[in-house]
């Protein structure tokens, strides 16, 4: 057995000689540790003696409020002032809202609390829109829009962002909470699993809120090819390996962290945030006995040894000192694979508190920086611990060099890889939330509404063995039945199929056949899985109808998951691609269920009954569905995504449509002015990842499931903002993918398509066409740009050229920029000749007359390779910009005038 001086163990000091350890290092354990034993406050000089640390943060960040009455993603969401402003935080209660704007644009710099100095009002450079070179603007900076001057920065109010991070969570719902963590993990940043309560120490695992977290990864099957995974994260069982700190360590757990996590060739990402970040030395308050989580997935394709861990595996990290916060290290020694434990010193308080962890499965390590006379001390507890905690000496890292941190970062990443290849403990969340509750922690999904909700849920799935015999016996009224409805009313407006008869006799013939499909589908009933479905969304509970929706997205996506068929792996690619053709995509991605299925049933009864009676079929007073747009506009209101066309009919189920439209209106009272922004281009460009990032919303962007229908959602605008800008709601439109290039301009798909792309730029004001490729131009947007001509209405138009490709690239220059223009041309006289019109028209003669302000480059989405890539910052900040013009066009009137939801009803029957 080796000793602990032996070389496998880093250098011990010798002695006499003092470790090359600074001051400042033991003084600033793990960043807070000696501030924290002081009891030093975050600020003296704006808090009362007698008020808790929680409610002096609260009041420091002015979110005493929302303590009680919780922020929704509503708030979150709300387009006011500030969207518009390239602002740092003045003072304090700034922070708040700067960390949700910046966490919900995927701002990797989100976690910098650094506040602006009380300058003179002309020197705030951060709160001014900030004059940068036109052509930079618009095809994306590597700058930080945030500040893009240099900042002077005042020491006067440090606050650690784990701190805001904690108090952020306490005063949020539960939604906002589960959307803030996805974002988190886009971003690549650690994730709070159990979020303390320095009050009430009534610490909560945070189950729900990591429950909409996606994690994707190359899998190796026993004896087969490496294939691509996308698993929900609470339900991926992998080893955890769990980092904590016992007394004072001189070692950064963080950092550390960090470092084992990363390729050695690579500068380490700031997984975990740790003193060396801004702000991040800082005390902290109220996040002692956190837990935060970060995920290692493999993302190497190739035989090649790319990867620093062959498999999933998890690390955790508890802040604070493990005898201070003993429930949550017990949570981590009870599920944990591996725990390094982390200490200057081991003395006999030490040396109790560890011999309360044998008999644990749980493999234990030591990783030692010891001060100068205390090496004797270590040895002689360290040689009782041996046999107390099963362990040798191979188990105890000394490291008391600056220049040994590769040595034990290699040998930390050696015992991690060991421990994966043996680990015969490999845990859930689910699990780790089971173990939470036995030791007494609050699980936020253990809340009345949340289980009511699961249940009703679970009535519901529990049917579903196969989605497409689920959809044919109990969603009855749509797939076939909907088509041939679709097909007779498209004929009705078209008459191309007459023949000999004359119009009028084929009208007739034609409305005698809508009325018999009409008549069948209203034979049916409601099936048991459809009442389920509409009581859940019936329930006058709002949180217990948004846990609903919540469960059946969840429920339903996981479906989806696992009878995926996967794809071959030049066709799995690891960020969005160029666009592939859809019948291609539809083969290789099978039909999948989701929650607008069951509101396009809802849909298709409204549907029948309201045409039976236009027919006089049916007496008014024999309707029995009439309350169901009324449930339909609660959840626009609420901020739920609707289906508006279904891609499967290109069709829009006109009476339902604006059979919800018309009770928006009369719920809000006929007062809103509605801007509508719309959304189109080929699958695969990052549409709906654009609009997430530039208004927050939550449109479906999985690989497993993806809606291929056109959704809208409804943005409020803060009041202090509407008068300005124009109009009380944003009304955004994401289409379904259109096919790109020359393989869409043939057959009926086609004209589905020109139809769906005619309606979503047709009730716009504003319509943003995405691309990554001039050959991934959607013909389809072309030819309803045209047709929109003739009727005199053309939105603003803007064209965005997203970088999809898997390295750097050049940044666009205006010549890029015209020649872009020149092929976009060209493809337009194209569609033109095509439709025979003898006026052969340029875009940059209509819609793109000014390219400097309406070609757009944004950066590519990853910075790095996917799956540990973080959202790049320069994808943010262009689509920042992005947002920023929009919104200054529509304030400047640039854009055609708002509608009120009457037009829009008008607008939707006439396209």
């Amino acid at each position: 057995m080796a000793s602990p001086g032996h070389s496998d163990l880093g250098e011990v000091v010798p002695e006499g000689k003092d470790p090359e350890t600074t001051q400042a290092e033991q003084e600033n354990t793990d960043g807070t540790e000696e501030a924290q034993e002081n009891g030093q406050p975050i600020v003296a000089d704006f808090l009362t003696e007698e008020r808790s640390r929680l409610h002096e943060t609260m009041s420091l960040l002015g979110l005493e409020t929302y303590c009680n009455r919780k922020l929704s993603l509503q708030d979150a969401r709300q387009i006011s002032f500030d969207s518009m402003k390239n602002w740092a935080p003045q003072v304090p209660t700034d922070l708040p809202w700067s960390f949700l704007r910046k966490l919900l644009a995927l701002n990797s710099e989100v976690r910098n609390t650094t506040l602006l100095s009380d300058l003179p009002q002309d020197d705030r450079t951060g709160e001014k829109e900030t004059q940068v070179d036109e052509q930079e603007i618009y095809w994306g900076t590597s700058e930080d829009i945030y500040s893009l001057t240099e900042l002077v920065t005042t020491p006067d109010v440090p606050l650690n962002p784990l701190d805001l991070l904690c108090a952020l969570l306490l005063c949020s719902d539960s939604f906002l909470q589960q959307e803030l963590l996805v974002k988190m993990s886009l971003c690549q940043f650690a994730l709070p699993v159990v979020l303390p309560d320095s009050e009430t120490q009534n610490h909560t695992f945070l189950l729900w809120a990591l429950r909409g977290v996606m994690r994707t990864w190359w899998w190796q099957s026993p004896g087969g090819p490496r294939t691509w995974r996308e698993e929900s994260l609470v339900l991926t069982r992998v080893p955890i390996i769990s980092f904590a700190r016992m007394d004072i360590s001189s070692h950064s757990k963080s950092h550390l962290l960090n470092a084992v996590m990363s390729p050695s060739h690579h500068q380490p990402h700031d997984y975990f945030c740790h003193r060396e970040m801004p702000s991040a030395a800082n005390a902290r308050e109220i996040a002692d006995g956190l837990v935060e989580m970060s995920w290692y997935s493999p993302g190497s394709s190739s035989k090649e040894n790319l990867d620093v861990f062959p498999e999933p595996v998890a690390f955790a990290n508890l802040r604070g000192e493990i005898g201070s916060h003993w429930q949550q290290f017990k949570l981590l020694t009870e599920t944990s694979a591996a725990v390094f434990i982390l200490t200057d010193n081991i003395g006999q308080k030490e040396y109790e508190l560890l011999c309360s962890l044998s008999g644990s499965t749980t493999r234990y390590y030591l990783i030692l920086s010891p001060y100068r006379g205390k090496r004797n001390a270590n040895l002689r507890f360290l040689n009782k611990l041996v046999s107390v905690l099963q362990i040798d000496y191979s188990h105890v890292l000394v490291k008391v060099s600056s220049t040994d941190s590769k040595r034990l970062v290699k040998r930390l990443q050696a015992i991690v890889v060991n421990v994966i290849k043996s680990a015969s403990r490999k845990v859930s969340l689910e699990d780790m939330a089971e173990t939470a509750r036995t030791l007494g922690l609050k699980v936020d999904e253990d809340c009345e509404e949340c289980q009511k909700a699961r249940e009703r849920v679970e009535k519901i799935t529990q049917d579903i063995q196969d989605v497409e015999l689920y959809k044919r016996e109990k969603l009855r009224l749509q797939g076939d039945p909907w088509r041939s409805i679709a097909q007779v009313e498209k004929e009705l407006c078209r008459l191309q199929r007459a023949g000999d008869s004359s119009p009028e006799k084929y009208k007739s013939e034609l409305r005698q056949r809508l009325l018999a499909l009409r008549m069948h589908q209203n034979r049916y009933e409601l099936g048991g899985g459809m009442q389920e479905f509409i009581k859940g969304i019936a329930n006058p509970s709002l949180v217990e109808k948004q846990y609903f929706l919540g469960w059946m997205k969840l429920k339903l996506e996981e479906m989806a998951r696992q009878g995926r068929r996967q794809p071959p792996e030049a066709l799995a690619p690891l960020g969005p691609k160029h666009s592939r053709p859809a019948e291609l995509s539809e083969q290789l991605w099978p039909t999948s269920l989701g929650v607008e299925h069951f509101l396009r049933e809802m849909g298709q009864f409204y549907e029948a009954e309201c045409y039976l009676v236009e027919a006089g079929k049916m007496a008014e007073s024999q309707k029995r569905f009439t309350h169901f747009v009324g449930l339909a506009s609660e959840l626009v209101l609420s901020g739920f995504p609707l289906e508006l066309m279904d891609r499967g009919t290109c069709c829009v189920p006109l009476r339902w449509v604006t059979g919800i439209l018309r009770e928006l209106h009369a719920r809000l009272e006929g007062r809103p002015r509605l801007l509508v922004l719309s959304v189109l281009g080929a699958e695969g460009t990052g549409k709906s990842t654009l609009l997430n990032t530039m208004f927050g919303l939550q449109f479906a962007t999985s690989r497993s499931y993806k809606p291929h229908g056109t959704f809208m959602q409804l943005i409020s605008v803060t009041e202090d903002f509407r008068q300005d800008l124009g109009c009380d709601f944003i009304l955004v439109i994401d289409s379904g993918g259109l096919t790109g290039g020359a393989v869409a301009a043939r057959g009926e798909r086609y004209e589905l398509e020109v139809s769906l792309a005619t309606l979503a730029m047709g009730l716009s004001n504003i319509t943003v066409v995405s691309m990554a490729e001039t050959k991934d131009t959607p013909l389809a947007a072309l030819h309803a740009f045209l047709k929109l001509e003739k009727l005199g209405h053309v939105p603003n138009c803007q064209l965005v050229s997203q970088d999809l490709s898997d390295g750097p690239v050049p940044r666009p220059n205006p010549r890029d920029r015209k020649q872009l223009l020149e092929q976009l041309n060209d493809l337009s006289k194209a569609v033109a000749e095509m439709e025979k019109q003898d006026e052969e028209r340029a875009l940059s003669d209509t819609v793109l007359c000014d390219p400097e302000k309406h070609i757009w480059h944004i950066p590519r989405l990853w910075h790095g390779m996917p799956p540990m890539a973080p959202v790049s910052l320069g994808y943010c900040e262009a689509v920042f910009e992005l947002k920023r013009c929009l919104l200054e066009n529509i304030r400047n009137g640039v854009c055609h005038q708002h509608r009120d939801i009457v037009h829009l009803v008008e607008l939707v029957g006439r396209l």
